[in-house]
């Protein structure tokens, strides 16, 4: 018998600082806002508009219902307002047999709260998650060159740099690959 399609296996994750969780329909608004500050989409291209901003929401709902993993929301325990996301979501981006369909990493903190540490906490959390209940298994994610804080984190988080690629013209991404329970550095 074939598994079926739809999933709804998300659990809470909790951490000395932070609850994350699937994203629900009213989480979409606070994320919005965080990723309209110039701060947090820097890296990212052009500032998202509203319907970019939802399809892309809505993918990531697509990647837990079709796959059993997308990213979660982020806040701080036992508060309400999100302070970004993180996790290994489905995507397919068009940038080859290396990167296209395979589970990729990605996180995005809201500006206030970056340097705190809750990416790297939340992603510790996301991929122990993953790891366990659908590894072993290769996971990507692509990072601006500029973006250093994030290209340290991925490093940190066992991800090893691939080659350099451009997920649009003017938009140069290094790709990184993490094969599952890879050496996490301090």
């Amino acid at each position: 018998m074939s598994e079926p399609l739809l999933r709804d296996n998300a659990p809470l994750l909790t951490t000395e600082r932070l609850e994350l969780w699937r994203p629900q329909p009213g989480d979409e608004p606070q994320m919005f806002a965080i990723m309209q500050d110039p701060r947090t989409w820097r890296y990212f291209g052009a500032t998202p508009s509203r319907v970019d901003h939802v399809t892309r929401f809505m993918r990531n709902a697509g990647s837990w219902q079709l796959h059993g993993y997308g990213s979660f929301m982020v806040r701080s325990r036992g508060e309400e307002p999100v302070v970004g996301n993180c996790g290994v979501f489905h995507t397919w981006r068009g940038l080859g047999e290396d990167f296209d369909d395979k589970p990729e990493a990605g996180w995005i903190v809201a500006a206030d709260h970056a340097g705190k540490g809750y990416a790297r906490e939340a992603m510790d959390a996301a991929l122990a998650w993953f790891d366990a209940t659908h590894g072993p298994r290769e996971v990507v994610c692509i990072i601006h060159p500029d973006n250093a804080p994030s290209n340290k984190l991925a490093g940190r988080l066992g991800f090893e740099p691939t080659r350099l690629t451009e997920l649009a013209p003017d938009n140069p991404v290094q790709v990184f690959s993490r094969v599952a329970n890879s050496p996490v550095r301090t």
